[in-house]
């Protein structure tokens, strides 16, 4: 079962794969018409409603394999307003083929005729609210007619995700869906037919540019992108200092870094845009815990524990103390991850350790990560939080799901790449579920270092590449 966003990623992420979307309509319309054939015999009379997206599109290829058919395409609204190039060449092969097409430009000329099937291609998946004109004179006149109802993808004024129809909503007899069934689907009196067209398993499986497509509100308000604080410092002091930066350069609107006194000036030398918090002590130890927490819980801060912390045992007692306090976001990085299996948090953790750190928090010690993938997915079921285990191919998972990120270089061995990638985890989180957050995370990153030359590669380089890399742009 596939939502109708995560759809939209894996058509995108087929296309980057070498399957572009004008194959999988030829693929989706086939599909139509073979759904067509088992439900009347030649010659039967068959009218379909197309709208000006790409679900009209899917059927603009039907029509042409249901040439044994009485067949009548009908279009809502003006040819030159199809939205989508792919499904305005459709109906070109129409028009040029002479297929008996028309386009409706007023509801109240819309006329079925008497077919025995009536195709709804109005609206597809991710189309939600009340039916409008011409749309919803058309529903009216499917409901009214005597004819089978099927439908492409889902019933138009159906929302695929939930079920829920408007009033009006086309009330199909069959729905032929593609690739995978929508969970709105379960919820119809209706036959559901799922088709294969071609999508390859690896547009689910690694992630992808179709992940990464989601985009910014642009009315969004100062805040609703995230506040993100690091924890971390002491013995090092780069390693916040990049995740913290590397925050900013993937969306968060504000960042902060939590340090010893003692380290409070290189910190905040390194960025005017970072704002260091400086605690009085050497380095992190339980007498800090409490402020920690009550500043990142009334702030809704998403966290980022762990770079540059160091491995004192004070330290060690001051991560188990936050994360069993803390019940927010938070990415766990570094010399934190120690103190994840000990503890029992209500707190939203994205666990990000390489393959060293995975193996000494109990998981799989194994050299190459991805062929050891269903036993990362067992290990983060086992911890009851997504870990991004870190390698040249990364691997996320929720413990039910896993994906793999191929992005990247082999000059991301340089060190603090990691605390990037951290940052960039926290930025996601503030407006992405945990998974996709983790998921999303390091195709970024991986794709800020292709930007860049590979040999002398620095973390600290990876900072000006990442608003690019989150656009997509190669």
């Amino acid at each position: 079962m596939i939502d109708t966003d995560r759809m939209a990623a894996v058509d995108e992420n087929a296309a980057a794969l070498g399957v572009p979307r004008k194959q999988l309509m030829e693929s989706s319309g086939n599909a139509v018409a073979g759904t067509v054939r088992d439900l009347a015999e030649p010659g039967a009379r068959v009218t379909i409603v197309a709208g000006r997206g790409n679900n009209g599109g899917d059927a603009f290829v039907a029509a042409r394999f249901l040439d044994e058919y009485d067949t009548r395409t009908l279009l809502l609204g003006r040819a030159a307003t199809i939205t989508t190039d792919i499904a305005h060449e459709n109906w070109t092969a129409l028009e040029e083929g002479e297929y008996d097409i028309e386009q409706v430009r007023d509801s109240r000329n819309l006329d079925l005729g008497d077919p025995d099937i009536v195709v709804d291609a109005m609206l597809g998946t991710g189309i939600t609210g009340d039916l409008r004109e011409p749309e919803a004179t058309a529903a009216r006149a499917m409901n009214d007619a005597d004819a089978t109802v099927l439908s492409v993808d889902v019933p138009s004024g159906v929302d695929a995700d939930t079920g829920e129809g408007t009033q009006g909503a086309v009330d199909a007899d069959h729905v032929v869906t593609f690739h995978d069934t929508k969970p709105g689907l379960d919820a119809l009196d209706s036959h559901v037919r799922v088709a294969d067209i071609g999508i390859p398993r690896a547009a689910e499986r690694f992630v992808g540019p179709g992940d990464l497509a989601v985009e910014r509100d642009p009315h969004g308000e100062k805040g609703d992108a995230g506040r993100v604080l690091v924890v971390g410092g002491g013995p090092y002091t780069g390693a916040p200092a990049l995740a913290a930066q590397a925050s900013l350069r993937a969306g968060a609107d504000l960042a902060f870094v939590s340090v010893p006194e003692r380290v409070f000036e290189p910190i905040a030398g390194y960025a005017e845009d970072l704002i260091v918090q400086p605690y009085d002590a050497d380095r992190l130890t339980p007498d800090e815990v409490d402020g920690l927490v009550e500043t990142a819980t009334e702030h809704d801060d998403i966290v980022v524990l762990g770079p540059g912390l160091g491995s004192a045992d004070e330290t060690h007692e001051a991560v188990i103390q936050f994360l069993s306090e803390f019940d927010g976001r938070a990415v766990v990085d570094a010399d934190a991850l120690a103190a994840v299996p000990e503890v029992e948090t209500d707190a939203t953790l994205v666990c990000t350790p390489n393959r060293k750190e995975l193996a000494a928090m109990g998981g799989p010690d194994v050299n190459k990560l991805r062929e050891h993938a269903d036993d990362i997915e067992d290990f983060a079921a086992e911890v009851g939080h997504v870990v991004l285990a870190k390698a040249k191919d990364d691997v996320i998972t929720d413990g039910e799901r896993t994906r793999i990120c191929r992005a990247g270089t082999p000059g991301m061995t340089v060190g603090g790449t990691g605390d990037v990638l951290a940052g960039v985890v926290a930025a996601l989180l503030a407006t992405r579920e945990p998974f996709d957050a983790a998921s999303v995370a390091p195709y970024v990153n991986g794709r800020a270092a292709e930007r860049l030359p590979e040999s002398g590669l620095l973390a600290s380089e990876l900072l000006d590449s990442i608003p690019q890399a989150m656009e997509g742009d190669g």
